[in-house]
């Protein structure tokens, strides 16, 4: 039986500007109507960062909440699952919007360099993170930007960090972390299914570029896709993408090409054994 394929939008992210491209979306209202139409293109997953009126990332609960709420109201269903990046606050800062209970929340379980700096994710504000995540019945996605994430991660499932099943996403093609290298891929590949089983939901996303690469051997590999502004603001080398929903368009034509339907959000919650959606 084929495996739908669920597809993720990073809308936002931290870093990139409008002076990068006009459609990245900034503000609640902007995102609100950027994950509709995303949305409604075929993404069942949302990934969700907020920004100040500035545009500089902030942890800010109260701009979580208000771009939940938009969300589920436009988006009947839509997993919402939250930041906990580093580049949004410091320390537990970066877990203050988890109380608002979304279906998953990122979670990066080591630290690696990126391109000017290291990104720093010490065991004890890992652990902290994940038990908040526990307490509040929000499912993690590891975010694997090296092979010793996904080991960790193990390692954090037989130790009672982790509930279920680890929803485990590769990302590559980050300057001065994992480059997008597809016998790497293909061993992060056997590795989740020789460790979580292999029928163990995963996920990819590529970097700039390299974004249209990762759908393409997720997708032909049987795993899902992540896609969108965050990681990517072109459509290609001569074109910037004229939204979100464009890039999630594109995902769904590859999945066509490979013979998976884009997962539904009530497939997608199945997938990743996740409660039905709110009322």
């Amino acid at each position: 039986m084929t495996v739908p394929c669920i597809i993720c939008v990073a809308i936002t992210g931290s870093l990139p500007q409008k002076s990068d491209n006009p459609a990245v979306p900034i503000t609640i209202d902007e995102q609100v109507e950027s994950t509709q139409a995303a949305f409604e293109a075929g993404a069942s997953i949302l990934h969700a960062h907020v920004r100040k009126e500035d545009g500089t990332p902030t942890s800010d609960p109260d701009r979580f909440a208000r771009l939940m709420e938009g969300v589920r109201k436009h988006c009947p269903g839509m997993i919402v699952q939250f930041s906990t990046g580093g580049r949004s606050g410091a320390g537990r800062e970066r877990g203050g919007m988890l109380p608002l209970r979304p279906d998953m929340a990122s979670l990066t379980v080591g630290s690696n360099n990126f391109p000017t700096r290291v990104y720093e994710n010490p065991p004890d504000l890992v652990q902290w993170l994940a038990a908040e995540m526990r307490t509040h019945g929000v499912k993690p996605e590891i975010e694997a930007f090296d092979l010793s994430h996904i080991l960790q991660a193990r390692a954090m499932a037989d130790r009672g960090e982790l509930e279920g099943t680890p929803y485990i996403q590769f990302v590559m093609g980050v300057k001065n972390a994992m480059p997008a290298d597809r016998d790497v891929f293909d061993f992060y590949v056997a590795t989740v299914r020789r460790l979580f089983g292999p029928d163990a939901p995963w996920c990819a996303a590529g970097i700039g570029r390299h974004q249209i690469e990762l759908n393409e051997w997720a997708i032909a590999a049987g795993g899902h896709a992540r896609t969108g502004l965050e990681d990517n603001v072109r459509l290609d080398r001569n074109a910037l993408a004229p939204s979100n929903a464009a890039l999630v368009e594109r995902a769904a034509e590859i999945c066509a090409r490979h013979g998976r339907p884009v997962a539904t959000p009530a497939q997608a919650r199945a997938i990743l054994d996740l409660p039905a959606a709110p009322a």
